[in-house]
């Protein structure tokens, strides 16, 4: 292909180019900067440890090693949607300013990411919480946003 020698934008016809939107967030809750400490506890029993990275209403996101994420998603594939992996997590947050509480939730890995070389993102929705666990993060995530 060579050169245009001549070129005319006089009769150009103007187009209109859709802007590309940013991947749709899949929680429709405001998610928080959280770092703490999370176990992971597959079906078989097994248990993993991870950091939360970031916590909403609706789920948490964990940062895991490799080796981690290897052992929740074998061969590190992203799971398809509707092929979710059932967990169940333990976490604390600090809602009482002298004492936290401990959380457990249910929750599937429905997204995974790998940010670094040794380093994951695992997403994890949660489905169900024992006893006060909901009310826990409702309040810790309510007062974290109201800080911010």
């Amino acid at each position: 292909m060579g050169k245009a020698t001549h070129l005319e934008t006089a009769f150009a016809r103007r187009v209109r180019v859709k802007p590309i939107a940013a991947r749709h967030n899949l929680r429709n809750q405001q998610r928080v900067e959280v770092s703490a400490d999370i176990l992971i506890e597959r079906a078989d029993g097994s248990r993993l440890d991870g950091k939360i990275a970031n916590l909403s209403r609706s789920g948490v996101m964990i940062s895991c090693s490799q080796d981690t994420a290897r052992k929740l998603l074998p061969g590190l594939i992203p799971p398809a949607p509707g092929q979710s992996l059932e967990v169940t997590t333990r976490f604390s947050v600090p809602v009482l300013p002298t004492q936290p509480v401990a959380v457990v939730a249910e929750g599937n890995i429905v997204h995974m990411r790998r940010v670094a070389r040794d380093e994951f993102h695992l997403g994890i929705r949660f489905c169900e919480f024992e006893g006060n666990g909901f009310d826990y993060v409702d309040r810790y995530v309510a007062k974290l946003l109201a800080g911010s």
